[in-house]
């Protein structure tokens, strides 16, 4: 794992990213680029074919990807800092759900259907 940012922005949900930023993800083409749009907002990183935001409740670590070609979320439990530094994919019914809106919500923004969160592998 890289270095994981904490987005705990006062949003009215605590250790939520905010996730606020410009809507629309522009290539110099003009065609809409989903990934760009997904890195103007708040947290999250471009690497490839995925972007990446990380997550930092009272407790808990998450890094969240979204993989672009098969339009698909991942969340990954990242351990604590003194605990070592493997993350382990979980299942989206053990992610808080005040995080799992601020996804859907980023997606949306990036003008990626939000349903795709729900999405099963």
């Amino acid at each position: 794992m890289g270095d994981e940012d904490n987005n705990s922005e006062s949003s009215g949900t605590p250790g939520v990213p905010t996730g606020k930023g410009n809507s629309a993800g522009e290539s110099p083409e003009g065609t809409a680029d989903p990934l760009l749009a997904l890195e103007r907002l708040e947290g999250w990183r471009v690497d490839g074919e995925a972007a990446r935001v990380h997550y930092s409740g009272a407790t808990d670590r998450y890094s969240i990807e979204y993989y672009h070609p098969s339009e698909c979320v991942l969340y990954w439990k990242v351990p604590p800092e003194d605990a070592g530094n493997t993350a382990v994919p979980v299942g989206r019914n053990t992610v808080p759900a005040p995080l799992r809106e601020r996804i859907r919500e980023d997606l949306a923004e990036a003008d990626i259907d939000p349903e795709i969160e729900q999405r099963k592998l």
